[in-house]
């Protein structure tokens, strides 16, 4: 079971990669700066898959079943989703994909301290010391950041850019305490129906509200749809898969895992972003 946990956890992190490589790409070449419409394209598919199934059930199970006893719960937690996965696709108009992927393992000491305080788990002391040198990187790689001074286009400021990475890992980090208390007490398909559904009605207010004006100009061809595309694709597959693994363990250790998509967006960033490390 260890295996195969950490073997889906890998796939997990390749995922991630994805979506962060998708994102620096229609950031940097095609000037695409839309992260709500990103998101909506995946909380959309979420919606019709899982959402739809929802309503097909009978009983407790039931959508309008769920909606009449836990709304309220669901809103606050695709607010919360959704505003993490805005953050950080903005964070990509500010800083590089490198420091997203590595400023993003603050999303871990985060969810320690989630899991002790909601879900009771207990840690031993080398974990916390473990947290320690997690924040101590943290700090290590701002700094790195603004002494290398990396230019990300006219609207770069890299502290602001760290900053909404920082802010977007812990609300991820709400929004996975969240998930694996759903997933353990209640069923992966109401997590994913509820969060598809909010997340989408969510999103496209904000979109209107927001990013109205980006949408209309952007420049639309067969690479930047196909970089929505994969995008979309790669985070419905994360959505769908991550509740099986966090059954099977935990937020933090799935989170643990993901931690592998910093060396692969490392490599990513030097071979096609051409950065310097």
């Amino acid at each position: 079971q260890l295996a195969k946990t950490f073997a889906m956890g890998q796939g997990l992190a390749g995922l991630i990669c994805g979506t962060a490589i998708t994102s620096q790409y229609l950031a940097t070449n095609f000037h695409v700066n839309t992260p709500m419409l990103q998101s909506f394209f995946s909380y959309t598919l979420l919606c019709v898959t899982y959402t739809t199934m929802l309503l097909c059930r009978t009983g407790d199970g039931n959508i309008l079943q769920i909606l009449k006893r836990r709304w309220w719960k669901y809103l606050l937690l695709g607010l919360v989703d959704v505003e993490a996965n805005y953050v950080v696709v903005k964070a990509y108009q500010y800083t590089t994909l490198t420091s997203v992927q590595l400023l993003d393992c603050f999303v871990v000491p985060v969810l320690m301290i989630l899991s002790w305080w909601v879900l009771k788990t207990r840690y031993r002391p080398v974990h916390y010391i473990a947290v320690c040198i997690c924040i101590l990187g943290v700090g290590a790689m701002v700094g790195a950041d603004l002494l290398a001074g990396r230019d990300q286009g006219p609207t770069s400021n890299i502290l602001l850019g760290d900053g909404l990475v920082l802010l977007s890992a812990t609300l991820y980090a709400v929004s996975n305490v969240s998930q694996e208390y759903t997933v353990k007490n209640l069923s992966r398909v109401e997590f994913l129906g509820m969060v598809g559904l909010f997340g989408t009605i969510i999103s496209t207010i904000q979109m209107v509200i927001l990013e109205r004006n980006d949408v209309a100009t952007i420049q639309w061809s067969w690479q930047v749809g196909l970089l929505f595309t994969a995008f979309a694709l790669c985070m419905f597959t994360l959505y769908s898969c991550m509740p099986i693994v966090m059954k099977l363990s935990s937020a933090t250790s799935v989170n643990l895992s993901l931690l592998t998509a910093d060396l692969l967006s490392l490599f990513c960033g030097i071979f096609l972003f051409q950065y310097n490390v």
